[in-house]
């Protein structure tokens, strides 16, 4: 899917005629930020423009699969050590699992939103 470029028109120069000295230096500095962020001041690169809305295309993060932890903390005491049940250890482990696929998946997202924010 190809991205289309945004397109703005030019800003006319500011008029000094008429305007304090300070009302022509705001609205100077205003125009030429302005200018930076759309790309039209002829600037090397574009380190200084602003991203718009269509030039992210980041798809939103996966659904969490993990609800809520399963393990209930269920043990036995065996010679004063409390010791998980292997149930409850084998639902603890596929928590921690999920958990950390759902950090995989967020974090994959993140990527392609950082790499698209610096491109």
């Amino acid at each position: 899917m190809a991205t289309r470029q945004a397109r703005f028109t030019a800003i006319p120069a500011v008029p000094q005629a008429g305007l304090n000295p300070a009302t022509y230096s705001t609205l100077v500095a205003l125009k030429e930020n302005v200018e930076l962020l759309v790309g039209s001041r002829g600037e090397l690169g574009a380190a200084n423009r602003a991203l718009t809305k269509g030039q992210l295309t980041v798809t939103d993060a996966p659904p969490q699969q993990m609800r809520q932890v399963t393990a209930e903390g269920i043990g036995f005491t065996i010679s004063g050590v409390t010791v998980p049940s292997i149930d409850d250890y084998i639902k603890l482990l596929s928590n921690v699992q999920q958990l950390a696929n759902d950090v995989a998946a967020v974090r994959n997202t993140l990527n392609v939103l950082i790499n698209q924010l610096k491109a």
